[in-house]
């Protein structure tokens, strides 16, 4: 009879999917870190990182996920477009969390902290404090602050000084570029846009904290954390053992092959041009009015929006803002401007900091973009010939 009263007690505290109020843990529960493997879309190509937290007496098992978002939500393109992106703290079933990883085939491994049952407890009360709906959303950051680094400032907040990140497992401290990299195919789009988007600013290093804005680091800094002295982790298993989603493109498909079909095609266009003494009023207007949108893209980034990866980008010196307004001067005048040869100085002087910037590491530019810079200082130099005959 008493067994059956301590169910229906449990019942009562614990829902579907979560507590009507925050229940006491007892000796037999648990709190561990879950690290899940890449997908194969772009936004769970990093991987993703959650909290579980169990207690087989009390029967709860649930996961604490910081990396919920809603695509349906008003505005939600354009909120990301602006850097305002909003990401909640979800809670749900262990069983459903993992649910959607077996499907997708993605590996899932957990590693138990070892914590005393008061921390236990100081944790969950925390998971919940944040899981209230007027505390679970917060400001997303790619790159400082999502479902990922989270975790790090979650021990420092609860632990504070006890807990140490080692990075002596590290090889070398990497840039948040070199991060992002080592997750995407250098040749793909979805790399070519990030590094096209992202300034200088990602360009220094990370500390070892930082890294663990990416799940794996996060994983492996877990092994390399001591809590007052001692290892954070009690052990360490494989629930879902999958093997690592390979991506392999395309190269017909990839930014590589069309900006090199593109260097082609405007080399063999301007060398028809030089020869017939003439001018593709339609490549120079394409060329000039998409770098110029681009430019102008880039600059929006820098300047009009909340993200602190876009800052201080230098793609704009050959994304050249001004192109955008120098396209219909090409389109619309049969007579060139007597100040378009000084302009044609300009944009080729540009190219040659660009370059020197890449060479000082001020930023690090995408190798995808050599056939473009290739591209354009062949159509200006030979536009810069052409205006002086």
């Amino acid at each position: 009879m008493k067994h059956w009263i301590f169910f229906l007690a449990i019942l009562f505290m614990v829902g579907k999917n979560g507590f009507s109020q925050t229940p006491t843990l007892t000796e037999n529960s648990k709190i561990s870190f879950l690290t899940c493997a890449s997908g194969d879309q772009l936004f769970s190509a990093f991987g993703h990182s959650a909290f579980r937290v169990q207690d087989t007496v009390l029967g709860i098992d649930v996961v604490y996920n910081y990396g919920t978002f809603d695509f349906n939500k008003p505005n939600f393109y354009l909120n990301f477009a602006k850097g305002k992106l909003i990401y909640s703290l979800s809670r749900r079933s262990f069983d459903r969390f993992l649910f959607e990883y077996e499907l997708e085939k993605r590996w899932v491994k957990e590693q138990i902290l070892d914590l005393t049952l008061a921390e236990k407890n100081k944790l969950l009360i925390f998971f919940e404090n944040n899981y209230l709906p007027e505390n679970r959303d917060y400001l997303y950051d790619p790159l400082l602050n999502n479902c990922s680094s989270i975790t790090g400032d979650i021990l420092v907040q609860q632990f504070g000084d006890a807990i140490v990140f080692d990075g002596s497992h590290l090889d070398r401290l990497y840039t948040f570029r070199e991060l992002v990299r080592q997750n995407l195919d250098i040749n793909s789009w979805s790399s070519f846009g990030i590094d096209l988007a992202f300034g200088a600013v990602v360009d220094r290093k990370a500390t070892v904290q930082e890294h663990m804005f990416l799940p794996y680091y996060a994983m492996e800094q877990m092994k390399n954390t001591t809590k007052s002295g001692k290892p954070l982790l009690e052990r360490e298993r494989t629930i879902l053992d999958y093997s690592e989603h390979m991506r392999n493109g395309f190269f017909p498909l990839s930014p590589l092959f069309w900006f090199t079909l593109l260097f082609l095609f405007t080399g063999i266009v301007t060398y028809l041009d030089n020869k017939h003494k003439t001018r593709s009023r339609w490549l120079d207007f394409s060329l000039f009015l998409t770098t110029g949108l681009i430019g102008t893209s880039i600059l929006l980034l820098w300047f009009a929006t909340d993200h602190t990866s876009t800052p201080k980008n230098f793609n704009f010196l050959w994304a050249f803002p001004l192109n955008l307004v120098v396209a219909f001067v090409f389109a619309f005048q049969n007579q060139l401007p007597t100040w378009l040869p000084k302009y044609l100085w300009l944009v080729l002087a540009l190219l040659g900091v660009l370059i020197l910037l890449w060479i000082i590491s001020v930023q690090i530019f995408s190798p995808i973009v050599i056939p473009l810079l290739l591209t354009l200082a062949t159509r200006y130099s030979y536009l810069l010939k052409f205006t002086r005959q």
